[in-house]
């Protein structure tokens, strides 16, 4: 028999041999889970590389290209809009002239912000084009377009396709995203005042339309809503209904107020912005909540709107695409319709005024 303190000696290693092996198992089954984890996240790494671009769907149609046999508008300018609302400011725009205008017909005008983007003719909406073919084919009236860039100082650059739509060096974000009347009286009181001098445009606010993407269409929102009885059409798409400068709180406002003789058309897409901010959500930056949030509100008042929502991410790729549409609905009923079977003005295409 071995000597007692020999016993307990042979007893503790064991007991500290089977507690290392414990503790070799957990390490490992830790490395292993790592391990595994790891695996995962590239897993998912791949597959995240693997799935398509939101955008990857979206196209443009033939009612955004020249077609053949499609009288063409006239682009003319661009022309420089000083500001006393803004001092020191200008903004540059450019008018577009559609063939069938005739300057003895009060005409219907459909402004938008972030010109540049809106009449590139390489771009996502082509609004040009757009009005050429739906003009002509009388799905929309015969409209006067204002393609309008955000305020600058004579010195900073024009925004342009190679230079960006304007965030960060002109005065886009503060005039775009408050929520006051100003940039309304910019419209209303600097802009319509110049396009009158030229052209006939009717002063019916329901032959008036509005629109922009992004933060230009927040804007042109804020203008039917600070002014609808001046115009009351607006095409928002992406809109930047988030607390840049508290346009998260439209929607409580909507709700609050008295309901306006607005008709709108929203789009937005699930992969829009949606409120990370250094790691930390914020319903209050998520672009597509708060459009969601918009629509609600909308639909409780019961205003004259539709909607759509897409994949897309933060852009115009898919407002490009649908772009006829949104103009074919806010512009739905915006003239007479003669139903009379042997009306051939009413059934052919429109020709252009001869001057």
């Amino acid at each position: 028999m071995l000597p007692r303190f020999f016993s307990q000696s042979v007893l503790l290693m064991r007991v500290k041999y089977e507690k290392m092996n414990q503790w070799k198992s957990f390490v490992g089954g830790m490395a292993l889970a790592a391990c595994v984890a790891c695996l995962a996240q590239v897993a998912i790494s791949q597959e995240q590389k693997k799935a398509p671009n939101p955008d990857s769907q979206y196209r443009l149609g033939p009612d955004s290209f020249a077609q053949e046999g499609v009288p063409k508008g006239e682009i003319r300018g661009p022309f420089v809009l000083p500001s006393k609302i803004y001092p020191g400011t200008q903004r540059t725009y450019w008018v577009y002239v559609p063939a069938q205008y005739d300057p003895k017909v009060p005409t219907a005008l459909m402004v938008f912000q972030d010109g540049q983007a809106f009449k590139d003719e390489k771009a996502d909406m082509r609004a040009q084009n757009v009005m050429d073919n739906l003009i002509y084919r009388r799905e929309i009236p015969v409209m006067i377009g204002v393609f309008i860039n955000p305020g600058r100082t004579p010195e900073q650059d024009e925004p342009s396709p190679q230079r960006g739509w304007g965030d960060g060096f002109t005065n886009r974000g503060v005039e775009y995203n408050a929520l006051d009347d100003k940039y309304a009286r910019v419209i209303t009181e600097e802009l319509l005042p110049a396009l009158k001098k030229d052209y006939n445009l009717s002063n019916d606010p329901e032959q008036r339309g509005i629109g922009g993407s992004s933060s230009g269409a927040i804007a042109a929102f804020t203008v039917a809503w600070q002014r609808p009885n001046e115009f009351r059409k607006v095409l928002s798409n992406v809109g930047s209904f988030t607390n840049i400068r508290g346009g998260h709180q439209y929607p409580d406002m909507i709700m609050k107020s008295k309901k306006k003789p607005i008709r709108i058309y929203l789009c937005d897409g699930r992969n829009d912005n949606r409120g990370i901010r250094n790691g930390v959500y914020d319903e209050k930056w998520d672009w597509f909540l708060q459009n969601v949030r918009m629509k609600d509100a909308f639909v409780a008042k019961g205003y004259d709107m539709t909607y759509t929502w897409g994949m897309n991410n933060h852009g115009q790729r898919f407002g490009g695409a649908i772009f006829p549409d949104m103009m074919r609905w806010l512009w739905r009923d915006a003239e007479k319709v003669s139903t009379d079977p042997q009306d051939m003005v009413e059934r052919g295409f429109r020709q252009p005024v001869i001057r």
